[in-house]
């Protein structure tokens, strides 16, 4: 008895104990986090992405639920999650049948890890494929009117003049099959390895990507099919980006740049299935996606195979009913956006101000505002996005040659640099820009061709510890 009774009491104490060491640790983290936040009132920087930013550094940063929503919105953001998070297997099974038989992976969460960027590797990245806009439209292919081109294949922009579908492909090579079936093809990366020059002689390096795409039956994909590779992006903050007025986004276009700063962005006009028109695209690395449900539905049916309401099958019939996919689309609409950090540091600031004189703000844009959505935490937001969402030349260095409706083979959507300093915190060795090749944030300044050419030149000609500020800078978003 005198035994258990001491045991007891040193459970107590263990107990005790423990729970000082977790408040101590929970005191300071809410101490960092009110001093970032009361620092970044005194410095008047707004908030990243306004009342929905989280004060988080850790490799769970881009997970974390809108800081302003209410009970109800962090029950609609959790079923969200688990939808985000199921893994798909082959039906008959009880739970999440209906993966494949083609596919690329078996869960949103397998691509997206942690919701950050992806690796260059299988199960992560993805193959879009079309033909010559001047290739006949095969007889196997669903019906062949333009709209019913949108309806199977909604990146296809055959009424735009771009490229349709591969006959036996569609428009994206899926690598993986179940049981039974086997792959479109296989994907095998290589990399190219050029050396380069600062303009204080410092060498660096940079590689790009050569695929070699071997078909099912052996033979190798025929060059006269366009491809482009590409990794998954994050998908944090995405409800804020979705929530920027169309008109603000039509407003920062000045594709015949009039204002003659060698800056030419213009929107991408894309389809949207549910109001079977054409409008503004704003998701994807080439912004083919009108909103988060098509983005999130082409995701399912086109990386998973799985079917749903937007993209059934021939007979209508799902493999997700819609409030999975409604779900799995609020998840992302209402991620937060991490606040950044190193405000007071005067390398940072020196950095911020490079930044804005080396051009590089003209198309990652800081300041937008934005105004009705259907969820009002997002609602009159203003947000530090770092984009303009719109298309730019980028040069033949990044160049895919794929059209993708009004985008050329040329053009890429300015990518959000928000959290950006994160992405080697959340997964490390994670690469930059739309097919991972930049594995540094100085690669993938240097890959920047085209409008950004100037930028590129006046980053490529500081000294080198004018490039480390402005790294700096970067990496505090």
């Amino acid at each position: 008895m005198e035994s258990f009774s001491r045991n007891l009491t040193q459970g107590k104490v263990f107990k005790y104990l423990t729970l000082l060491v977790l408040t101590a640790i929970f005191g300071i983290v809410l101490s960092t986090v009110l001093t970032q936040a009361q620092l970044s009132s005194k410095l008047q920087i707004p908030l990243a992405g306004g009342e929905t930013t989280v004060f988080n550094r850790t490799s769970t940063a881009y997970e974390q639920p809108s800081a302003n929503l209410d009970e109800k919105g962090i029950d609609e953001h959790a079923d969200g999650d688990i939808a985000f998070e199921a893994v798909f297997v082959t039906p008959p099974a009880r739970v999440n049948p209906g993966l494949g038989p083609l596919f690329n992976n078996a869960s949103c969460a397998g691509c997206h890890i942690r919701n950050g960027r992806g690796l260059p590797e299988k199960g992560q990245l993805l193959v879009r494929v079309s033909n010559s806009s001047k290739a006949k439209l095969p007889d196997s292919t669903q019906p062949q009117t333009k709209a019913s081109i949108y309806e199977y294949h909604p990146e296809a922009s055959v009424s735009l003049g771009n490229a349709p579908p591969v006959a036996g492909l569609g428009t994206q090579i899926q690598d993986q099959g179940v049981y039974g079936h086997a792959p479109e093809a296989t994907v095998e990366v290589q990399w190219h390895e050029q050396e380069g020059k600062y303009g204080d002689g410092t060498t660096y390096q940079l590689r790009s990507p050569i695929a070699k795409i071997t078909l099912a039956n052996g033979e190798p994909l025929s060059p006269e099919v366009m491809t482009s590779l590409r990794i998954p992006p994050p998908v944090f903050g995405l409800g804020l980006l979705e929530a920027i007025p169309e008109q603000t986004i039509l407003d920062l276009a000045d594709p015949e740049d009039q204002n003659q700063d060698g800056i030419s962005g213009r929107p991408n006009q894309v389809w949207d299935v549910e109001k079977k028109a054409v409008v503004l695209g704003r998701f994807g690395w080439k912004s083919n996606n009108p909103n988060l449900l098509q983005q999130s539905a082409s995701a399912y049916v086109n990386d998973m195979g799985v079917t749903n309401p937007m993209f059934p099958e021939s007979n209508t019939s799902t493999d997700i009913d819609f409030p999975t996919l409604k779900d799995a689309t609020i998840y992302v609409q209402t991620l937060a956006v991490p606040a950044r950090t190193l405000l007071d540091d005067p390398k940072v600031q020196r950095g911020e101000k490079l930044f804005t004189e080396a051009n590089c703000a003209a198309c990652h844009i800081s300041q937008l505002r934005t105004g009705k959505h259907e969820y009002q935490e997002l609602v009159n937001q203003t947000i530090h996005p770092y984009t303009d969402m719109l298309l730019h030349d980028m040069g033949p260095g990044l160049a895919d040659g794929r059209p993708d409706f009004k985008a050329s083979g040329t053009e890429w959507r300015t990518q959000p640099l928000w959290g950006i300093g994160l992405a080697q915190t959340v997964l490390p060795y994670s690469g930059y820009l739309h097919d991972g090749r930049a594995r540094t944030l100085e690669e993938a300044i240097l890959w920047h061709g085209g409008e950004a050419e100037a930028s590129q030149q006046v980053f490529k000609n500081m000294s080198q510890s004018d490039r480390s500020a402005l790294v700096r800078f970067l990496n505090s978003l």
